[in-house]
C-alpha cells in the first residue's frame, strides 16, 4: 500500500507571528479560516502562490490597533507560573502566553497573594515582623554606637598627620607609661626637625572663674598653644584662629559657656577674672561646642603663654617635668617611623645629663591621633575599648541572625500548610524558579514591613539609648539618614537571604505526592530547624553567661575592700595656706563633723609625681618618678589606713614635717625588702627633702581595680599646698551638717563657689564605663533572648496545631494534662540543653579573655553556668508551656473534629 503524501502546510513563521499579535479569543477562529482559504488556493493556484498569499494575509493583520490590543488584553492562562513544558508548547503551537514577573500586572498579583498569606497567618506574621523589627532596631542602635566610637577625632582634616607624643619612663624598678610628655619636648622638636610642621600642647587645670556676681569652679579649663585652631579643626565662630590664643590672658569660649556667663549678649572683648587672685582675661574668640566624639574637651580655652609666663613661669624649659599633653603635626609625606628613630639622639642632646643624674630611661612614643582613643593602653581622662566595640558589633549580628533564624524556622515549619497551594500551582504549570521567586518576594515584603517599624522604634529609643551609653551617640535619625538608607538595603538583603532557603524548600514539593495527601514533613528539614534552634539558644545562653560574669565583675569592683574608709567622707576643694587652716578649725567644731584632714590628693583622683631616690636593700639610692600624697597628720587615721611597720606621722615628732617619709608595701617590695620592717630608717631624697622612712602602710587601692597597686609615697603637707579637705561626717545628720559647712564656707570665702563631692561617689566614677557596658550588654542580651523565645513560641504553636488530633486521642485514652505538656515540651527542652553544652565552653573562653583586662578579677564559678542553665531551661519551658497547656486543656472532642 502506497502511503499518502503529507498535505501542504502554510509557513510556520506566519503562524507564529499571528499567535504573537492576535488576541487569544480570536486565534482559533482566525487560524481555521486562513487554513481553509490556504487549502483552496493550493488546489486552484498552486502551493507556491498559496504560501505567498497566506503570508501576505498574516502581515496585513499586523496593524498597530491589534498589536496594542493584544498586549493590553493578553490573557495569562498559567498566572505566570509557566513550566518548561508549557513554554515548549507555546513555541510549537500551544495557546500559552506568559507575562514578566516584573510587569505591573504580575507585581500586583504577587503582592495580593503575599498580603493575603500574611494576613491569614497573623500569629506567625506578627512573630516574624516583631523579631525582625527588634533585630533591625538593635542593629541600628549598635551601628550608631560603633560608628560613634570608630570616628573619634575623625572630624579633623589633618588627623592622619597628627600624633600624640607620649612618654615611657624607665626607672631601676619599673617602667611607667604616660600619656603626657615634658613641656620642652614639642617646641624643641619643631625647632630641630623639618618633619614637624607644627605642635600643640594642652593642659587641663581647675580654675575659679568669675564675672560680676557669677562664680564657677571650672574643672575643664584648658591651656592651649596658639596653633590650636590651625592644627585641629575646631570651628571658631568669632575671632581670628591665628591670633585667638596668641596673647597672654586670651580666652576662647565654647557656645555653651558663653550662654552660662553672658546669655545672648556678645562676649567678644569682655573680661573674665581667673583664679583666687582675679587675674583679668580677655575673650578673643567664640567656638562651636566641641563634638561629643573628641578626646579634647573643655569649657574654657586659655592661651598657653598665660600658663608658661604667669601661672607656672619657666615650665616650658623643664625637661624633667611631665605635665603637657603634646600633639605633633607632621608635614605631608613625612615618615613617622623614620622620624621616631631620631628621638634617642634628640633626648641625649637635650636631657642626657638629667637622665644620668636621676638614673632614668626616657622613651618618646608617637601615637596616631585616630588610634589613641580605642587602642592606647595609657591612662587618660577619656578612653574607649576596641574590645567593647567588637563585642557590641558581634552582639548586633547575633541578634539579627536570631531574627533571621526565626523567619527561616517558622516559614519551613509551615511548609505542610502551604503544600497543597504549591501542588496546585505546579499542577497547572508553575515552574520551581517562579514559585521560589514568589516566596522570596513575600520574604522581602515582610522585611520591609519590619524595616518600617524598626525605623519608628529607633527614632523613639535613641534618646534612651544616649542615656544608657552616657554620651550623645546621635541626636536623632534625622541626622543619620545614611543609617536609614543602610537599614533599608539591609532589609532587602535580609529578605532575599533569609527567604532563599524556605523558598527552595517550598518550591521543591512534588505535586503528585502533595495532591494525593501523602505529603509529610521532610526529615532533613526538621533536622535543619532543630539545628537552627540550637544555634539560637546557644547564642542566647552565651549572652546570659556573659551578662552574669560582667555583673559579677562590676559588683566585685564596687564591693571589694579597698583598704581605706570612704563612707560618709566629704571632700571639699578648699584653699591652701592659712585660709584652709581657719576654715578647717571653723567646721571642726560642728556637731555633725567627726574629724578632718588636708591633703593634695585623695583615692580615685590624680596624684602628683615626684622625682625621688630611696635606699634599696643593697644600700644604693634607687631613683624613680613616684606618686606622692602630701598629707597632714590626721589623714592616715581619718581614712583608716593601716600601718604595718614603723609609725604614722605625728605632731610629737617635729622632724616629720621636713625629714620623714612613709611608703606603701608595693614601694617596699620594689626596693627589694621582703619584710616591711626592713624599710624603716632607710634614706630618701624627694623634691628637696632628705631624711628617713618612718613607716610602711598596708597596700590600699588608690586607683581603679583595673590597675595593680603601684608604689606610693607620703610626706607631710607644706603650708602652701594641699587644697583638698576631707571631712568625716555623721551619717545621721548629713543634710544638716552639709548646710552648716556651706554656711561657714560662704562666710569665709564669699568669692568662691562651695565645691565638694562624696568620696564613695567620686571613687565609683572610675567604674562608670564598665557599668554602662554592663547595662548595654544586659539590654541587648535580653533582646536576643526575647527574639529567641518568640521563635520558640511560634514553633511550639505550630507543633501543637500539627499534633491536635494526637493530643485528642491521648486524652481520650486517659493521658493527663502534665503528661501531654511534658510530651510537647521535651523535644524543645532537649535542644535547649544541647545548646547549653555548646555555649558553656564558648562563653567561658570569651569571658576569661575579657577578664584579663582587669588587674583584680572575680573567678568564673560553677554557679554561673548552673544559673544560666536554669534560666534558659525555665524561660524555654515557660514559653513552650503557654501553648502546650492550652492544647492539653482543649476538649478532646474538638481536637478530634479539628482535622
Amino acid at each position: 500500500m502506497v502511503p499518502r503524501p503529507n498535505p501542504p502546510l502554510p509557513p510556520a513563521w506566519a503562524d507564529r507571528l499571528l499567535r504573537l499579535v492576535c488576541p487569544a479569543e480570536l486565534q482559533e477562529e482566525l487560524l481555521g479560516d486562513l487554513h481553509e482559504q490556504f487549502e483552496e488556493q493550493v488546489a486552484r493556484l498552486g502551493q507556491v502562490t498559496a504560501r505567498r498569499l497566506y503570508s501576505w494575509e498574516v502581515i496585513r493583520f499586523c496593524r498597530p490597533y491589534f498589536i496594542r490590543r493584544q498586549f493590553r488584553t493578553r490573557t495569562v492562562i498559567t498566572n505566570a507560573y509557566s513550566s518548561p513544558e508549557c513554554r515548549r508548547a507555546d513555541r510549537t503551537g500551544g495557546p500559552v502566553r506568559t507575562t514578566s514577573f516584573l510587569s505591573p500586572l504580575m507585581l500586583g498579583s504577587n503582592l495580593k497573594i503575599a498580603l493575603r498569606n500574611l494576613w491569614k497567618h497573623k500569629m506567625f506574621s506578627f512573630i516574624n515582623v516583631m523579631g525582625l523589627s527588634v533585630g533591625m532596631t538593635s542593629c541600628c542602635l549598635i551601628a550608631l554606637y560603633v560608628h560613634f566610637e570608630l570616628t573619634y577625632d575623625a572630624f579633623h582634616q589633618k588627623a592622619d598627620r597628627i600624633y600624640r607624643l607620649a612618654t615611657d619612663l624607665k626607672t631601676e624598678s619599673e617602667t611607667i607609661h604616660y600619656d603626657i610628655s615634658s613641656w620642652a619636648y614639642a617646641p624643641n622638636l619643631k625647632q630641630d626637625f623639618p618633619e614637624v610642621e607644627d605642635f600643640v600642647r594642652i593642659s587641663t587645670k581647675g580654675r575659679i572663674v568669675r564675672k560680676g556676681d557669677l562664680k564657677f569652679q571650672e574643672d575643664k579649663t584648658v591651656f592651649a598653644d596658639s596653633s590650636f585652631f590651625s592644627v585641629f579643626d575646631f570651628k571658631l565662630l568669632k575671632g581670628d584662629p591665628r591670633t585667638a590664643l596668641a596673647e597672654p590672658m586670651s580666652v576662647v569660649l565654647p557656645k555653651k559657656t558663653v550662654q552660662k556667663y553672658f546669655g545672648n549678649a556678645d562676649p567678644m572683648g569682655q573680661t573674665l577674672l581667673l583664679g583666687d587672685d582675679g587675674v583679668p582675661a580677655k575673650i578673643t574668640g567664640v567656638m562651636e561646642d566641641i563634638p561629643e566624639n573628641s578626646q579634647i574637651k573643655g569649657d574654657l580655652f586659655i592661651s598657653m603663654i598665660s600658663y608658661t609666663n604667669y601661672f607656672n613661669k619657666g615650665i616650658e624649659n623643664e625637661w624633667g617635668d611631665f605635665g603637657a599633653i603634646s600633639f605633633l603635626l607632621l608635614k605631608p609625606g613625612a615618615n613617622p617611623d623614620a622620624f621616631a628613630k631620631k628621638f634617642p639622639q634628640f633626648l641625649e642632646s637635650h636631657a642626657g645629663n638629667m637622665m644620668r643624674e636621676y638614673k632614668l630611661g626616657i622613651t618618646m612614643v608617637m601615637e596616631p591621633l585616630r588610634e589613641v582613643y580605642l587602642y592606647s593602653k595609657r591612662p587618660a581622662e577619656e578612653s574607649g575599648s576596641m574590645t567593647n566595640v567588637t563585642v557590641f558589633s558581634v552582639i548586633g549580628l547575633f541578634i539579627l541572625l536570631i531574627a533571621c533564624i526565626n523567619f527561616i524556622n517558622l516559614t519551613t515549619a509551615r511548609s505542610v500548610d502551604r503544600a497543597k497551594e504549591v501542588g496546585v500551582r505546579k499542577a497547572i504549570g508553575a515552574a520551581k524558579w517562579v514559585l521560589a521567586r514568589q516566596f522570596i518576594g513575600e520574604s522581602v515584603l515582610l522585611c520591609l514591613v519590619a524595616f518600617f517599624f524598626a525605623v519608628l522604634l529607633s527614632a523613639v529609643l535613641i534618646p534612651g539609648f544616649n542615656s544608657l551609653a552616657g554620651k550623645t551617640i546621635s541626636p536623632g535619625l534625622g541626622n543619620n539618614l545614611p543609617f536609614v538608607g543602610g537599614m533599608f538595603f539591609a532589609a532587602l538583603a535580609i529578605g532575599c537571604l533569609a527567604g532563599t532557603y524556605p523558598a527552595l524548600v517550598l518550591s521543591s514539593f512534588e505535586p503528585v505526592t502533595v495532591l494525593k495527601g501523602r505529603f509529610m514533613a521532610n526529615a532533613k528539614g526538621v533536622f535543619v530547624r532543630k539545628g537552627l534552634v540550637i544555634v539560637q539558644f546557644a547564642i542566647s545562653i552565651t549572652l546570659i553567661i556573659a551578662t552574669i560574669v560582667i555583673y559579677s565583675q562590676v559588683n566585685f569592683m564596687r564591693t571589694r575592700d579597698l583598704g581605706f574608709s570612704k563612707d560618709q567622707m566629704l571632700v571639699i576643694k578648699a584653699q591652701t595656706g592659712s585660709k584652709r587652716t581657719v576654715f578647717d578649725a571653723a567646721i571642726s567644731g560642728l556637731s555633725g563633723v567627726k574629724s578632718t584632714a588636708a591633703s593634695s590628693s585623695v583615692p580615685g583622683g590624680r596624684n602628683q609625681q615626684a622625682a625621688s631616690s630611696l635606699e634599696n636593700n643593697s644600700g644604693e639610692m634607687q631613683a624613680g618618678n613616684l606618686d606622692v600624697y602630701r598629707v597632714d597628720f590626721d589623714f592616715i587615721p581619718l581614712y583608716g589606713l593601716k600601718v604595718v611597720a614603723g609609725r604614722p606621722f605625728s605632731r610629737n615628732f617635729p622632724a616629720d614635717s621636713s625629714q620623714s617619709l612613709m611608703i606603701n608595701e608595693a614601694m617596699a617590695k620594689v626596693l627589694g625588702y621582703s619584710r616591711p620592717q626592713a624599710a624603716i630608717g632607710k634614706r630618701f631624697d624627694q623634691w628637696g627633702r632628705k631624711g628617713t622612712i618612718v613607716g610602711v602602710l598596708k597596700d590600699f587601692h588608690f586607683k581603679s581595680l583595673q590597675e595593680t597597686i603601684k608604689p606610693l609615697t607620703f610626706r607631710v603637707i607644706d603650708w602652701w599646698n594641699g587644697d583638698l579637705l576631707s571631712v568625716n561626717i555623721d551619717g545621721r545628720q548629713v543634710k544638716e551638717t552639709l548646710e552648716a559647712i556651706e554656711a561657714q564656707w560662704k562666710q569665709q570665702n564669699p568669692d568662691r563657689p562651695f565645691d565638694y563631692y562624696f568620696m564613695d561617689e567620686f571613687f565609683d566614677r572610675q567604674y562608670r564605663s564598665d557599668e554602662r557596658f554592663q547595662t548595654l550588654f544586659l539590654t541587648f542580651a535580653l533582646l536576643a533572648i526575647f527574639i529567641s523565645c518568640l521563635g520558640l513560641l511560634g514553633l511550639a504553636s505550630h507543633t501543637t496545631v500539627q499534633r491536635t488530633k494526637e493530643i485528642g486521642v491521648r486524652k481520650v485514652l486517659g493521658a493527663s494534662t502534665g503528661s501531654i505538656v511534658g510530651l510537647l515540651s521535651k523535644d524543645f527542652l532537649k535542644l535547649v540543653v544541647l545548646a547549653f553544652l555548646i555555649a558553656s565552653p564558648v562563653a567561658w573562653y570569651g569571658m576569661h579573655r575579657w577578664l584579663e583586662n582587669f588587674a583584680y578579677q572575680t573567678p568564673i564559678r560553677w554557679w554561673v553556668f548552673a544559673s544560666a542553665a536554669f534560666l534558659s531551661v525555665t524561660v524555654a519551658f515557660l514559653t513552650i508551656s503557654f501553648q502546650s497547656i492550652r492544647a492539653a486543656l482543649l476538649n478532646p472532642v474538638k481536637s478530634l473534629r479539628s482535622e
